[in-house]
């Protein structure tokens, strides 16, 4: 596949978001801005999903008339829309789908219909298949396909691309590609893993009635679980959750650490050049509900690795540094390569952490005259502070010399969110189209 072409190319065929060949380069959009986003920094295809019937219920803004905006803006820009349908239905959803799906699926303009459906129950898949039989459905990760058997059964029932399990190997995607040469093959090379097998978990539903299966997790993995006590141990060892006092849970495993289910967060980038070799169809980025800042940064850094992949270009280590720079729980590169259980988990803490720098401002207006970019500011950042702009066209790192306030009156610092101040751009970020879908972010 061939990457779109975008309004800003850069002059480095790396850094440039519109050019290279390879794999498709999917990215989340929970929301239009990330969508946005996402698009002007490099992806060819975004997905999102209607809440009533994918795995992302909270932050997500796509019903109605800003679904076809959301496809509208995805198709002036020559890029493609997937909508997800990945949920585990129960009766009731099952009885609602296509009359819900109608209106989507059959628009009074065809351009507006989704250039796929991505899906996992056989059920819901049939109904589509029965009312449109010409829609493109990509098998959701959340069907755990890990073989080449399950590949051809799935393109025998008409599935135009298999989204592989995150559980497997470099080597088992690379046997897999090869005994099935005649479908799409998509692999997540970025964001959250699952304690559970593919995201099948029960945990948030025990706690809190809240179905992960049904697109509303409260993520319970992520809590705080002690140790219980000698005292407290007539059955073995029991866990107890710290919002959650006196409700014991038994275990009979011992495990130094309190976090024992939060898994780390993928980072598969210093993969990317692999997978481009093996002939992977699409490289899949995770983060529905993560923010604007999220979309672009990681939408930008694996545009780059792909673009260098297939130019025959070295990995470039800054890459780690900027995505770092994320809000994560600390990074594996997952089941890509085997490792020991340490490396996939994460022992300490809970919530998410920024590494190298943190997401500041946004770009809201741009005196072009005067140098100066107006910030919607986000978190805090001061005079004399080591800033990074990044643009759609390339980035760039400079020194907070010029701030000021809305009015023109100098300040020293920029308190947090909620203010709005005017900043120096540096001369050469000032063609990089800083005025539109520019971000800040200060190294910490």
């Amino acid at each position: 596949m061939t990457a779109n072409p975008a309004a800003n190319p850069a002059a480095n065929p790396v850094d440039n978001p519109a050019i290279g060949t390879g794999p498709e380069l999917l990215a989340p959009a929970g929301t239009r801005r990330n969508l946005d986003y996402a698009l002007a920094y490099g992806a060819d295809a975004v997905y999102a999903g209607i809440p009533r019937y994918s795995l992302r219920v909270r932050n997500n803004d796509f019903t109605g008339k800003n679904l076809i905006t959301g496809i509208r803006a995805a198709h002036a820009l020559g890029r493609r829309f997937y909508l997800a349908v990945n949920l585990v239905p129960h009766g009731a959803k099952l009885r609602t789908f296509v009359e819900d799906l109608r209106p989507i699926l059959s628009p009074d303009d065809a351009a507006d219909v989704p250039d796929a459906l991505i899906m996992s129950d056989p059920g819901l898949i049939d109904l589509v298949c029965q009312h449109w039989p010409d829609m493109p459905i990509h098998l959701s990760v959340q069907a755990n396909t890990t073989n080449a058997a399950a590949v051809r059964f799935w393109r025998r029932q008409g599935i135009a691309r298999v989204i592989l399990s995150r559980e497997l190997s470099l080597a088992e995607i690379a046997e897999i590609r090869q005994q099935c040469p005649d479908i799409e093959l998509e692999v997540f090379i970025h964001g959250a893993l699952c304690i559970a097998y593919s995201g099948r978990c029960l945990l948030s539903g025990y706690f809190n009635h809240r179905d992960a299966n049904q697109g509303s997790c409260t993520n319970a993995c992520r809590w705080e679980y002690r140790l219980g006590t000698a005292a407290q141990a007539d059955q073995g060892y029991v866990l107890e959750e710290a919002q959650r006092p006196g409700e014991l849970l038994p275990v009979f495993e011992d495990e130094n650490g309190t976090y024992i289910l939060n898994a780390k967060d993928l980072r598969a980038v210093e993969h990317v050049a692999a997978l481009v070799d093996i002939g992977i169809d699409c490289l899949k980025i995770e983060g529905r509900t993560k923010s604007h800042y999220y979309s672009a940064r990681a939408t930008q850094v694996y545009r780059q690795a792909i673009n260098a992949a297939c130019a025959g270009l070295p990995f470039e280590p800054r890459w780690l540094e900027q995505l770092e720079g994320l809000a994560n729980r600390g990074y594996t590169a997952g089941f890509f390569q085997r490792h020991a259980p340490e490396q996939l988990q994460n022992y300490q803490d809970g919530v998410s952490r920024n590494v190298g720098a943190i997401f500041v401002g946004e770009v809201t207006d741009y005196d072009a005259a005067a140098g100066l970019a107006e910030i919607a500011v986000k978190n805090r950042f001061a005079r004399g502070d080591r800033l990074e702009l990044l643009t759609p066209a390339g980035n760039h790192a400079f020194a907070c010399d010029q701030l000021t306030d809305s009015q023109g009156q100098p300040l020293e610092v920029a308190p947090g969110s909620g203010w709005s101040v005017r900043l120096g751009v540096p001369a050469m970020a000032q063609s990089a189209g800083v005025g539109q879908f520019g971000l800040l972010t200060r190294r910490l």
